[in-house]
């Protein structure tokens, strides 16, 4: 793990995830002078401005050019540079789709890519601005890596493991205006290891990113209203995936429900229902998330609720796996 960092907790709770990693990139530059940050146009948006100002001699903008600036940062991989790539999740994913899978992912090259506004962070920006494909994309991919952080201090515990993470790597974070899920920086964060958020016997919930605090506080309204026992993983890798969590989980509740702020098709649920389906362990499984759609438009707390991945969602998700009636409130998701 990178040291001599001069954060702390105080400083990471009040920022995003992409300002607490853009922070936390900062530090990493005093101590790896071949780190190197490209943006398309969005050193702004994407929080990736403070280092454009410690670091101007490093620091690249290649414009509305987002195939151009994965070209680039494959050739300063091969020069022997450390560079990180910010665009929303929307145009890395897509617009540089195949950028991505042969110049970075084939020659499998040392470049870290942030989608920013990932899922529905942009929900009234439409599709054309939602991410909820860019997980199945990018997983897809051999040699690549895909984390989503549940939050700034995870997005700062991947930015301190990233730098010494050899190969590509992909991880979404949301526009910023997500709260946070973790109150310490006193944790061990592992790419491609689960963490669990708390222990239960009835039922499983693995969610990943903005679901995460949902999906934890979901648990605590239903021990409290119904007795029921979730237990709640973080699977913030997806790929590599901690199978691992996944079978000791359908082994000891038999139930698991996955929550993702993403199409079900190919991200999380289809992860874990692969997963499953290979090992043969029989377990009941429900995915939440979007359907095979596209996405309506709306603010992203009202997707949200729409489409059943906040904390009445997942609680309905949860009492139908369990077969425990569901209120009239509940029955309107």
């Amino acid at each position: 793990m990178a040291g001599g960092m001069s954060y702390n907790i105080d400083d990471l709770q009040d920022l995003t995830a992409a300002e607490a990693y853009g922070k936390v990139l900062v530090d990493l530059g005093k101590e790896y002078p071949e780190i190197v940050v490209l943006t398309a146009d969005l050193a702004k948006s994407t929080k990736l401005g403070v280092f454009f100002n410690a670091y101007p001699e490093r620091s690249f903008n290649m414009g509305i050019a987002e195939q151009n600036m994965v070209t680039t940062a494959a050739g300063l991989a091969l020069a022997g540079k450390k560079p990180y790539l910010s665009t929303f999740a929307c145009f890395a994913s897509m617009r540089a789709c195949e950028q991505v899978r042969t110049d970075i992912c084939y020659p499998k090259l040392n470049v870290k890519i942030m989608g920013t506004h990932s899922g529905l962070s942009m929900g009234n920006g439409g599709t054309t601005h939602h991410a909820t494909e860019d997980l199945a994309i990018m997983r897809s991919f051999a040699n690549m890596t895909v984390v989503v952080p549940a939050d700034g201090i995870e997005a700062a515990k991947l930015a301190q493991a990233s730098v010494e993470h050899n190969g590509p790597l992909y991880f979404r974070v949301g526009r910023g205006f997500e709260p946070p899920v973790y109150d310490t920086m006193d944790y061990d964060f592992q790419i491609g290891k689960a963490r669990t958020m708390a222990e239960g016997s009835d039922i499983t919930v693995i969610a990943c990113g903005v679901c995460v605090l949902q999906a934890v506080e979901a648990a605590e309204e239903l021990a409290d209203e119904n007795d029921v026992s979730v237990r709640v993983i973080n699977m913030h890798t997806i790929k590599p995936l901690d199978t691992e969590a996944i079978l000791q989980a359908a082994e000891e509740t038999g139930k698991i429900l996955t929550v993702e702020e993403h199409n079900i098709v190919g991200g999380l649920g289809g992860a874990v229902a692969e997963t499953l389906a290979e090992a043969g362990v029989p377990c009941k499984l429900k995915r939440l998330g979007v359907p095979d759609v596209f996405s309506v438009i709306g603010y992203p707390e009202e997707l949200h609720r729409y489409y059943g991945i906040e904390i009445d969602g997942i609680k309905k998700g949860v009492k139908q796996m369990l077969d425990i009636p569901v209120d009239d409130e509940d029955d309107a998701h």
